[in-house]
């Protein structure tokens, strides 16, 4: 297991230009009042091997096929929670009713392979109420606190793309434009139309990512569009939950999402509700 140990050297000054070309350069003054990013650790470990999944007619590599969770595990962790199953050839996070997180057998899962251009599709559906989402990009990452290692949660690094049942998830509600509603860019971009079929039913999802480029689809139809590594991605964070001032750490895993190469893990959230998730494939492009 290779790890990789940061410290935050990449003060504002000079952060922001490893980040992405035609970043504006940040005052002094601002710097010094930028709250410190902790050092952190990138945990790398064994990807597992594509060539052992089967290929579909049009060219997707089935990461689950509904009858078994090789290549899955949980995020900072060896095995698959116990918490996700499979059922009736679908993925199932079975919810705990306490919110996110909140057993011992529960948390994130990602497939054990880092991508970097792609397109990403699956069906999910949750539960009333139900809210989870889908990562990108990530990485496992890991701080030291109290003398102790904790990983750091999923989305500290990654994109996502939100699932939610948007009638009667108070989520939907937060946020700013409707941008915590179903296949909206977390917290910054809405999905805009807004085309998601009630709780209890299927929706087509999909991600693309392309050279920074990166799409979000619902139901057959593109809802989200931006670019990372740009001016306008750095302003969407520092206009988010993930800014600068609110969350040092976030902001400068997301403003670099995907690290010096620009490839990490997709994931599934537990967000402590029943979701269903099955036809998850992949196209890896150049």
């Amino acid at each position: 297991m290779k790890k990789m140990t940061y410290v935050a050297a990449f003060a504002l000054a000079f952060g922001l230009a490893a980040c992405g070309g035609g970043q504006k350069k940040q005052s002094a003054e601002a710097a010094e009042e930028a709250p410190a990013t902790p050092a952190y650790t990138v945990v790398e470990k064994p990807q597992v091997d594509l060539s052992k999944f089967k290929v579909d007619k049009d060219g997707y590599i089935v990461l689950f096929d509904g009858t078994s969770l090789e290549g899955w595990r949980g995020y900072g962790k060896d095995n698959v929670p116990g918490r996700w199953v499979i059922e009736d050839g679908c993925l199932k996070f079975c919810g705990t009713g306490e919110g996110e997180g909140q057993r011992g057998d529960g948390g994130d899962i990602i497939f054990a392979h880092k991508f970097k251009n792609f397109e990403l599709l699956f069906d999910w559906k949750v539960s009333k109420g139900g809210n989870s989402g889908v990562f990108y990009l990530a990485q496992e990452v890991t701080t030291e606190k109290d003398g102790k290692t904790i990983y750091e949660p999923i989305y500290i690094s990654s994109p996502e793309y939100q699932l939610l049942d948007n009638a009667n998830h108070p989520d939907a509600k937060l946020g700013k434009d409707n941008n915590r509603q179903s296949a909206s860019l977390y917290d910054m971009i809405p999905a805009v139309p807004q085309n998601q079929k009630p709780n209890g039913e299927w929706n087509e999802g999909k991600v693309m990512v392309y050279k920074g480029t990166v799409v979000h689809g619902q139901n057959g139809e593109n809802v989200v569009e931006y670019h990372l590594w740009t001016q306008q991605w750095t302003d969407m964070l520092q206009a988010s939950k993930f800014s600068q001032a609110k969350w040092p750490l976030a902001y400068e895993l997301l403003n670099n999402c995907g690290g010096e190469k620009r490839e990490g893990y997709i994931g599934f959230q537990d967000h402590g509700d029943d979701i269903w998730i099955r036809n998850v494939r992949i196209k890896v492009m150049e």
